[in-house]
């Protein structure tokens, strides 16, 4: 996922909006179901790599769609890609010329 803000933001408030937009969202039930976890965070970058289970794929990018702000700063989070493995991941996200 690519952050577009002009401000760093740090993974912690990154993550825990994203919580707040799935709990807003879908409440306790759907946060049990989604099995969110941070693989890796490059701040310079502004790149997100998070694990979600697979059927709760499509409940994550609501949740992400959803974010505009991070303690009141803009923010726009893209999906740049979907796998399997973290190694395919990475492999697509370098083909779309972003470093990792």
């Amino acid at each position: 996922m690519k952050l577009e803000t002009k401000e760093k933001i740090d993974k912690g408030k990154v993550v825990n909006a994203i919580w707040n937009a799935i709990y807003e969202l879908f409440g306790d039930y759907g946060a049990s179901k989604a099995g969110l976890t941070v693989i890796d965070y490059m701040e310079e970058e502004k790149l997100l790599i998070l694990r979600c289970y697979h059927k709760a794929i499509d409940m994550v990018r609501a949740a992400i769609a959803f974010v505009t702000k991070i303690e009141e700063k803009p923010v726009a989070m893209h999906v740049i890609a979907i796998s399997g493995t973290i190694k395919a991941l990475r492999r697509k996200i370098r083909g779309k010329s972003l470093i990792l």
